[in-house]
């Protein structure tokens, strides 16, 4: 389970992100490496943001679920973008994917390999259904 405390607040400003969580009732954490838009045969998939973040989110999604978990789970993401002039682009986008309470969050601006304009980790809780 995750919440956000009552008395949690930060700055008008804030996206689609928590500014602190609390994270209870689970048997397992689940961490992906960072995933970026190519599809299995490694090429890449799109051009603008928008297409390179439906892209990184799928291939997220797609980990998560190999692991048990999805989107509902996850508690932190670390975003890295070679442009952080496209943020807001890139926060429709993720706002649209990903359920509330959002996931802790931290943005990071930094040279990408391959072309990338984003690059996204993510850690979820697992809880396991087999009583113990």
């Amino acid at each position: 389970m995750k919440r956000v405390p009552e008395n949690a607040i930060q700055h008008k400003t804030a996206g689609p992100y928590s500014p602190v969580l609390l994270v209870s009732d689970f048997d397992e954490i689940v961490v992906i490496s960072g995933q970026a838009p190519l599809d299995l045969d490694g090429n890449l998939v799109g051009k603008t943001i928008e297409e390179h973040t439906i892209k990184t989110m799928e291939n997220c999604l797609t980990q998560l679920k190999k692991a048990g978990v999805g989107f509902e789970d996850v508690f932190r993401v670390n975003v890295y973008m070679d442009d952080l002039d496209e943020w807001q682009r890139f926060n429709e986008v993720y706002k649209e994917l990903m359920p509330t309470p959002y996931p802790a969050r931290t943005a990071v601006g930094v040279k990408l390999l391959h072309g990338f304009k984003v690059e996204i980790d993510m850690w979820a809780t697992k809880k396991n259904k087999e009583e113990k």
